[in-house]
């Protein structure tokens, strides 16, 4: 009889599990796995950027001719209080310690040198002078009437109307395209230069495609 409670007894102490010849489930660890994420190395080649602007031109530049509005910079070696930025004014002029006004409008970067430096011989022994044009800003034209973005634009080197028209946002729906005309104004006299867009882009009117100027104004109505 004890022998029979004493074995009841060990069956009700057993783990259900055991009773059945299973075992308890392990523990199981997260079997997804997180995507790798995706690492974003360092930049090593540098991006090149278009640059619209024409190389700024420095003191031995032969062609480009400073105007109104740009910006020099005028170094003299050891002479630095007469060294520094300079902004062209509207009568084409800048001003400079020791030589007042100077006549820069007109000249390339090269002629103002010289000039520049046959004046001061005047009051420093053999000056050693450097001009440089930090910013074109004369070199410009003006877009008006009825084009897609009217307004000012650098004028980029051997630019026709044609692409100027272009980068102004082309024209619009109501252009007259047979009536577009340039203004320029030289020696105090602005004459007026028609230009036929329908025959431009047809390649009919190359001799009214014509390189444009500082300061030129294309008029589409």
């Amino acid at each position: 009889m004890k022998q029979a409670l004493f074995i009841v007894l060990m069956v009700l102490l057993l783990p259900v599990g055991l009773l059945f010849g299973q075992t308890a489930p392990a523990a199981s660890s997260s079997t997804q796995s997180e995507p790798a994420a995706m690492q974003a190395g360092p930049i090593t080649a540098a991006t090149t950027q278009t640059q619209s602007k024409q190389a700024l031109p420095t003191a031995d530049d032969t062609n480009y001719l400073i105007g109104p509005e740009d910006v020099l910079v005028v170094s003299v070696w050891k002479e630095p209080e007469v060294s520094g930025a300079v902004n062209v004014r509207p009568d084409g002029k800048i001003s400079m310690p020791l030589l007042n006004d100077v006549q820069a409008a007109g000249l390339t970067p090269m002629a103002l040198k010289n000039d520049i430096t046959e004046k001061l011989t005047k009051f420093i022994s053999e000056p050693r002078v450097t001009v440089m044009v930090t910013a074109t800003n004369s070199q410009r034209v003006f877009v008006l009437g009825e084009v897609g973005r009217p307004g000012t634009l650098p004028l980029s080197p051997n630019m026709t109307v044609l692409q100027a028209i272009s980068a102004a946002g082309g024209l619009t729906p109501f252009a007259n395209q047979k009536k577009i005309y340039v203004l320029r104004t030289a020696g105090g006299k602005q004459t007026k230069h028609m230009f036929n867009y329908k025959q431009a882009v047809k390649g009919e009117a190359d001799s009214q495609n014509i390189l444009l100027k500082a300061g030129d104004t294309l008029v589409v109505p």
